[in-house]
């Protein structure tokens, strides 16, 4: 059997892992390493066995978080064909060896294109708390893919996460059809899954904050759109994997996740990439669109709104496909949250929106309104980040509703810079990560949001259902940026230093400017309440 510790060591050579780790190899550079001080250099072991040009190599490299973030993370990739001993080696920044953890591989098969999809999955688990650690991905007969993670701090402590959705990929997967009696010799490729070079400088400009973690507010690739699904999502983790191999990015699933005859209703690539914390209330059809995990004293949760929603948004109308076990499993981790007094953050991850004052673009659901807004009222929540309007808007805290046909929410404050979470929710619209279709141009003028109540019966030729629309006034409405279309929030969350005193967290928006992520702050301001540990 190959001798892993060596495997590990010889990587972490300069020669090997610090040469191509980019910042984060940067970053260790100037730590002595256990190969370099070792009295005999660690045996060759460029490769694990096997033969290297019939074998796939470490593709899609990503991490994420386990329910406790300061002690479990997973590292996950994929192939396009069976693999032998697939394992993460774990690892220190001096360069000592700790140990190894086997991945479990699941699958899917991709009815439109009959291609099975392998994803790789490697628990590394008993981690300590806000530690950095160096690892390495591999199966028999691959070069290693060596990166690094940062564990969160147990208890109570100062870190920073990001946030965008609706993404799709910087490349393009479709040759182009000329129109019938137009010959061309060369047919140039053109995008077919909403996605622009916009999708690659989200991601650089992630990088650029390095935060601990990124929630990604659904819609991720729009494989569901692609002439080849199975290429479009390798070109979405091309594009991300240089980010989600250094820390976690943790997803919630969107309507164009949704990919028709990928498991029963829609979700079974979504479901194969990502390893998520499991969650109680769900079936094999229904494993891993909702869960939880906890970062200090925040809990973040990701639900699967396609559940509630009256949008026929995907491939198929699922409106309802857990019959109620999400929002069962939703009020009982809402309520254990507050109960919690380690917890003094609540931040809902999802994908559809209950806000919106973008005309003719998707508009805000009534099935969030009445399905998840009363348990955010009743349960405290601080914080909601989501995606599916593709623009940055985001509202005044807001509890409770107007008794009228939309379920208007109702603002609690009107200030803009310091904002009490204590009294009400504040809903973020972070859908700028890079489609080609944004929405910034659409916000009404006074702003005002179109609300889907219900839908029609379906179309006789494409069979989706016509969103029914009422209008409303948004006095809740606080922030929006119709200047800039792509663009994510950071979070920097301050624990406060006094038991019962006050906590904060500082948001900054950024418009991404230009290629390599270049960014311009939009609007910074800042949350706050006190802490559950009174």
């Amino acid at each position: 059997m190959t001798d892993d510790k060596a495997l590990f060591t010889t990587h972490f050579s300069r020669r090997g892992f610090l040469a191509t780790a980019g910042a984060a190899g940067a970053a260790l550079a100037a730590v002595p390493l256990a190969s370099e001080a070792a009295a005999d250099p660690a045996p060759e072991a460029t490769t694990t066995g096997g033969d290297p040009a019939r074998t796939p190599a470490v593709a899609g490299l990503h991490l994420q978080f386990g329910a406790d973030a300061s002690a479990e993370v997973v590292v996950s990739w994929h192939s396009l064909q069976p693999v032998h001993h697939a394992r993460a080696l774990l690892g220190h920044p001096d360069g000592r060896y700790e140990r190894s953890a086997p991945a479990k591989t699941v699958s899917y098969t991709d009815a439109k294109s009959g291609q099975v999809v392998y994803a790789h999955h490697a628990p590394l688990r008993g981690l300590r708390p806000d530690t950095e650690y160096v690892y390495a991905a591999l199966h028999d007969g691959a070069e290693p893919a060596m990166a690094t993670f940062h564990t969160a701090p147990r208890g109570r402590g100062a870190f920073t996460f990001t946030s965008f959705g609706d993404q799709g990929t910087p490349t393009l997967g479709k040759r182009y059809t000329p129109p019938p009696g137009v010959t061309l010799p060369n047919p140039p490729f053109v995008n077919d899954n909403l996605g622009s070079p916009a999708a690659g400088d989200t991601t650089a400009g992630v990088e650029r904050i390095r935060p601990l973690f990124h929630l990604f507010n659904g819609d991720l690739c729009y494989a569901n759109l692609a002439t080849d699904r199975v290429r479009t999502w390798w070109d979405f983790w091309a594009n991300n994997s240089r980010s989600a191999r250094n820390r976690p990015w943790m997803p919630s699933a969107g309507n164009h996740e949704n990919e028709l005859g990928n498991g029963p209703i829609g979700y079974a690539a979504y479901q194969t990439y990502f390893s998520v914390p499991p969650a109680s209330g769900q079936t094999d059809v229904t494993r891993g669109l909702w869960y939880s995990f906890t970062v200090g004293s925040v809990r973040v949760i990701s639900l699967a709104n396609d559940d509630v929603c009256y949008q026929d948004g995907g491939n198929s109308y699922v409106r309802g496909y857990s019959r109620g076990a999400q929002k069962a499993w939703l009020e009982k981790e809402l309520a254990a949250a507050r109960r919690d007094r380690d917890v003094d953050w609540i931040v809902i991850c999802m994908h559809q929106v209950a806000i919106s004052t973008a005309d003719q673009a998707n508009g805000a659901d009534l099935g969030i309104r009445e399905e998840w807004v009363p348990l955010f009222d009743r349960y405290g929540v601080d914080l909601v980040v989501c995606g599916h309007e593709h623009h940055y808007e985001r509202s005044h805290p807001i509890r409770g509703a107007s008794p009228n046909a939309t379920r208007t929410p109702v603002p609690v404050s009107t200030k803009t810079d310091v904002v009490d979470t204590g009294k009400g929710t504040v809903h973020m619209v972070i859908g700028g990560g890079g489609t080609s279709a944004p929405s910034n141009q659409l916000l009404t003028t006074p702003p005002r949001c179109r609300v889907i109540t219900a839908v029609g019966e379906p179309d006789p030729k494409t069979g989706k259902r016509p969103p029914v629309y009422v209008s409303e006034d948004a006095p809740w409405s606080a922030a929006r940026d119709a200047a800039h279309s792509y663009g994510f929030a950071a979070f920097t969350v301050d624990p406060g230093t006094r038991r019962g005193g006050t906590t904060s967290m500082r948001v900054t928006y950024y418009d991404v400017v230009g290629p390599d992520g270049q960014l311009q702050p939009f609007e910074t301001f800042t949350l706050q309440r006190r802490r559950s540990d009174a």
